[in-house]
């Protein structure tokens, strides 16, 4: 059973990730007053130029209104947000399991914090295959005869663990060079990008469990040969929104 601190950590992820959807959702509507005028800035609009010339933006009452009070809004946002991200970090820091789950490539406080305060005990799971069933990342399956069919993924368990690990596999795939082969072949056979992006999340969150049991740092569990681990680079798609995929190795 987690503690109340750990239970409390949870709040304040969970906090930050509501208040970075409702940023989200500010920053789309500011975005739709600058495509009403004919310009698409994109990310560009988040730089201080963009602040600026969205400011100066000659507008209708109503509108410029609604623009004034989303900036005010985005300002708020941004400056809670950043309460929060620093309290992550300072909390992540004083865990040694989240230090070490930060030392693989795109792994950051948010979701070496959420990892440990989720999965607590690993031990618990035989297996990676198993924290990945855990979480939902596995492909449903429907048999008929000799025929086997994956599905979509289950989404069973925390759905806020599986947005944080399809968002952190991507800077993962930038950084180690078995992920970025992993996601680069799937495209390159086709596959759907949202395939791909949960092949690589289910693939990172078995080594991050790996880590843990085996209190190893990265990229040190990846190299032991014959680890459970060393096959997690090397793992089938898993299917995402109904498209099918190869089944996954059993390994991990």
């Amino acid at each position: 059973m987690p503690s109340l601190e750990e239970r409390d950590l949870r709040q304040l992820l969970k906090h930050r990730h509501t208040l970075v959807q409702m940023r989200t959702r500010i920053k789309n509507q500011l975005q739709h007053i600058a495509l009403n005028q004919g310009w698409q800035k994109k990310r560009t609009l988040w730089t201080r130029s963009g602040q600026e010339w969205l400011k100066q933006l000659e507008l209708e009452t109503w509108t410029s209104r609604r623009r004034d009070d989303l900036l005010q809004m985005l300002e708020e946002m941004n400056r809670r947000i950043a309460q929060l991200n620093a309290a992550v970090e300072q909390a992540a820091a004083q865990r040694p399991e989240a230090v070490l789950l930060m030392s693989h490539p795109g792994v950051g406080p948010i979701l070496a914090l959420a990892t440990v305060l989720t999965l607590g005990d690993v031990s618990r799971f035989p297996r990676g295959k198993h924290v990945a069933s855990y979480l939902g990342l596995i492909p449903k399956e429907a048999s008929s005869g000799q025929r086997r069919r994956l599905g979509a993924i289950s989404k069973q368990g925390n759905s806020f663990m599986r947005f944080l690990l399809v968002q952190a596999g991507m800077s993962a795939a930038q950084g180690d060079a078995g992920l970025g082969r992993v996601y680069k072949r799937l495209l390159a056979q086709r596959k759907h990008h949202g395939v791909a992006k949960v092949a690589v999340a289910r693939q990172l969150v078995v080594r991050l469990y790996w880590m843990l049991r085996e209190k190893k740092q990265y990229p040190a569990v990846v190299r032991m040969q014959g680890s459970p681990s060393h096959p997690v680079a090397e793992g089938k798609a898993v299917a995402l929104n109904g498209r099918s995929a190869s089944r996954p190795k059993q390994q991990g």
